[in-house]
């Protein structure tokens, strides 16, 4: 015989999307996002220059306190490092992205964001391997993809990654900052 409960809807665990990325400084940040919007690409308006962490990803509302507690303890045994932006890659025909590569800091991205997957509050499959970059044009017509590739081919700029940072998205509007988690610290 059956339990008459088992019949009743179960609740469903609130959920949020996060993201973990690091914000590329001025002046270089808001010329590569308004690179991006001249491109056409409509993220652009909601997504500022970054290097991605960890991509968009649904999580439990109520495991926020545990996985920034593991961004913590990520960011504490990571020492500030040097990342170099220079020039253009595509991963066209797998995908109609363009991106502005990593030169120096590859590496330390890499590490950063297979620890923070580490979180067992945080489940994602991903399509591709992890490679870091800072997107400028993604689904536009192959014409704009060409001339953000030409246009950005020389870009360079180097800074000190000090923090990154926790973003969280309600399912419209811009990415908002969470928290910044201090490398070092």
């Amino acid at each position: 015989m059956s339990d008459p409960d088992d019949s009743r809807p179960r609740a469903v665990p609130e959920s949020t999307r996060i993201g973990v990325a690091v914000d590329i400084p001025e002046p270089w940040g808001s010329a590569l996002t308004r690179r991006r919007a001249e491109a056409g690409d409509p993220q652009a308006a909601w997504t500022p220059a970054h290097v991605t962490l960890l991509g968009p990803t649904e999580v439990a509302a109520d495991a926020l306190p545990a996985i920034e507690k593991h961004l913590e303890a990520i960011a504490s045994a990571q020492q500030p490092f040097t990342v170099h932006l220079r020039g253009t890659g595509t991963f066209r025909p797998i995908t109609e992205v363009v991106f502005v590569t990593l030169a120096q800091g590859i590496s330390e991205c890499e590490l950063l964001a297979e620890a923070i997957t580490r979180s067992e509050d945080i489940n994602r499959d991903t399509r591709f391997p992890y490679h870091p970059h800072v997107t400028v044009a993604q689904d536009v017509p192959a014409e704009a993809l060409d001339a953000v590739f030409d246009d950005l081919a020389d870009f360079s700029a180097r800074f000190e990654v000090t923090a990154f940072t926790l973003f969280s998205h309600g399912g419209e509007g811009p990415w908002r900052p969470r928290r910044d988690f201090p490398l070092g610290s």
